[in-house]
């Protein structure tokens, strides 16, 4: 591949060169899904696909991460790029040939194809290694399903002498093809709290002698909406979901504690940290009113993804060049999905890139699934995207 031709053809001839072998690499991780930063295997295919290319790999980041670096000939900028690697605790639906051999195990959220991508981005980098006016560094990350293996990573010194940063995510919805990406919060922060309703328990027939804990978990879970629909400001977006509940354990006998666990999902930072406040306060008033008492546990997790312009700019700029004018886009709106890539984002200027598979299942559930042919796009964007922001 010469960098002189610039990205014509650039799609074609990732396809040509080692397509099928993305392709394989992607069903390899498939059917064998690991969790969290328990990913050894996956690592491990990732090293044996990068055998042979001029790269120093450090392995052991984050326990199971790979950072592979690719000196080129000038001494331009270093860029990063950045894969996931872990799945979903999930129980697989698709059906597919190389669906996950591991019950409750799924890539359900594409990081077997973030992943076969970035191998991808390596070996057509490695063929231009001559060419390049810097230095290259492919991520690949673990944990990045609730474990924050991005901010480890972060912490590892991964961020370290790198210039900017890149990343692609798949994206129901997206046309096929599709790159789409925006200046500022392109993915909101995720943060995550448990409750623990105390009441007191009794006799199924005799609730006045007791607080039933199940009743005023019913309760709370209605007026945390109100966070949302009467304290934030309406052009703010805000979410606050209940994702779990439990109490009891006979159907005659009011529980004594019921608990719950959910998310919440806020794009304004001064809106982020005034929730917790709001919502132990209003908790524990209704509790309170219904002689029980609660115990907010709450957690700051993911920070928004925020896109440095200039990055997000190169990014669409690219894949107007690679894809056409018409397949790059940018979103009206942030998503209220949550990416520790915002970890990176923090330390350094980078984009995090949509690029679209289509109307498929959505992410994170069973079903999910994607045409393998997105795979040498991919590739070859985060190749061009590299090159473009190393000719800067």
């Amino acid at each position: 591949m010469d960098v002189a031709q610039g990205f014509k053809g650039l799609v074609d001839e990732v396809r040509g060169s080692f397509g099928e072998e993305i392709v394989a690499l992607r069903r390899d991780i498939h059917r064998e899904p690991e969790l969290g930063f328990d990913t050894e295997k996956t690592a491990g295919k990732v090293l044996a696909a990068l055998e042979g290319l001029p790269l120093e790999i450090q392995t052991g980041v984050a326990q199971n991460g790979i950072v592979a670096t690719l000196e080129g000939a000038g001494d331009g900028p270093t860029i990063a790029l950045r894969a996931d690697m872990d799945a979903l605790p999930i129980h697989e639906e698709t059906g597919l040939p190389f669906a996950s051999g591991t019950d409750g195990k799924m890539h359900a959220c594409g990081h077997d194809g973030h992943t076969s991508m970035l191998v991808g981005a390596a070996k057509a980098l490695s063929g231009m290694r001559e060419g390049l006016n810097g230095t290259v560094k492919f991520v690949f990350q673990p944990a990045e399903e609730g474990g924050g293996g991005g901010k480890v990573m972060v912490e590892e010194g991964v961020a370290e002498g790198v210039d900017q940063i890149f990343a692609l995510h798949l994206w129901p919805g997206l046309p096929f093809g599709t790159a789409a990406t925006k200046a500022g919060p392109i993915m909101a922060a995720a943060d995550k709290f448990e409750l623990e309703i105390k009441g007191t328990g009794g006799h199924g027939a005799m609730p006045h002698l007791a607080a039933d804990a199940i009743v005023v978990a019913a309760h709370v879970a209605t007026a945390l909406q109100t966070i949302v629909s009467r304290e934030a400001d309406p052009v703010q977006p805000a979410v606050v979901t209940i994702g779990e509940i439990g109490a009891g354990t006979a159907f005659n006998i009011i529980p004594e504690t019921a608990r719950m666990g959910g998310t919440v999902r806020t794009i304004d930072d001064d809106l982020r940290h005034r929730i917790p406040e709001r919502m132990e306060s209003l908790v524990k008033g209704l509790a309170g009113g219904m002689r029980a008492d609660a115990e907010l546990d709450y957690t700051f997790s993911y920070p928004v993804t925020r896109n440095d312009p200039e990055a997000a700019a190169l990014a669409l700029r690219v894949a107007a060049s690679l894809f056409g004018e018409d397949r790059a886009a940018e979103p009206a709106y942030p998503s209220m999905g949550g990416e520790d890539f915002a970890f990176f984002l923090e330390k350094l200027p980078g984009a995090y890139v949509w690029l679209g598979v289509g109307d498929v299942s959505g992410l994170h559930t069973p079903q999910f699934a994607f045409d393998e042919e997105i795979l040498p796009r991919g590739a070859a964007l985060l190749t061009a995207i590299a090159l473009e922001a190393l000719s800067g």
